[in-house]
């Protein structure tokens, strides 16, 4: 993680020290959905996939010839869980747990653009990777036990391809870096999967 970090920063910098008066900066909407799974620890619960979704604004920045930017979004997003108590816990065992959360999700991501010959200027395809800060706005506790952490942190990596210049289909796995809920007992805790696959359009 530490390493990534490192490269995310150091390329950041090569690009804004290198910044040409050309580099493209434009703003876009974006909507999608998404496949969560909460990782909990196995001897007490499981936690089974659950499809949500996601919208906002969206802005890019590409400096051209070498194809390497950034995209930054701020965008509402609903995730849905259903946890499973398989041992007692509290006196659930046997319990199906589900929660809705809303959070604001920040997303940073490194992207760079693969030019293609001949047909650039009708499908590019790019590849992206980069931290996203999720930020807690609703949604209940799942139990007394298990209690929803208002902030969450995630690494993504993913990929797509930008049609015609403006439309962008992309899909990203993001990484739990932080706890996203937590209970009493330390091993009682768990990180966001998240598989996202969205639409973008750049005016």
């Amino acid at each position: 993680m530490k390493k990534l970090s490192r490269i995310f920063a150091l390329a950041a910098l090569l690009i804004a020290v290198a910044l040409p008066t050309s580099a493209q900066f434009r703003f876009g909407l974006r909507a999608g959905m998404s496949v969560n799974k909460l990782h909990l620890n196995k001897e007490i619960a499981s936690s089974d996939n659950r499809t949500g979704f996601t919208g906002g604004v969206t802005a890019e920045f590409t400096v051209p010839v070498i194809n390497l930017g950034f995209d930054a979004s701020v965008l509402y997003a609903r995730r849905t869980i259903t946890i499973d108590e398989e041992t007692t816990y509290g006196g659930n065992a046997g319990k199906t747990m589900t929660d809705h959360r809303d959070y604001i999700d920040i997303p940073l991501n490194l992207k760079w653009k693969i030019g293609v010959p001949v047909i650039g200027k009708i499908v590019t395809p790019f590849l992206t990777t980069g931290p996203d800060f999720s930020f807690l706005i609703s949604g209940r506790n799942v139990d007394n036990a298990l209690r929803n952490k208002k902030f969450d942190a995630s690494w993504t990596v993913g990929a797509g391809v930008e049609l015609l210049s403006h439309l962008q289909i992309a899909a990203n796995y993001g990484f739990g870096l932080t706890k996203s809920v937590s209970g009493d007992d330390a091993l009682y805790s768990g990180k966001n999967r998240c598989w996202t696959v969205t639409a973008s359009y750049y005016f």
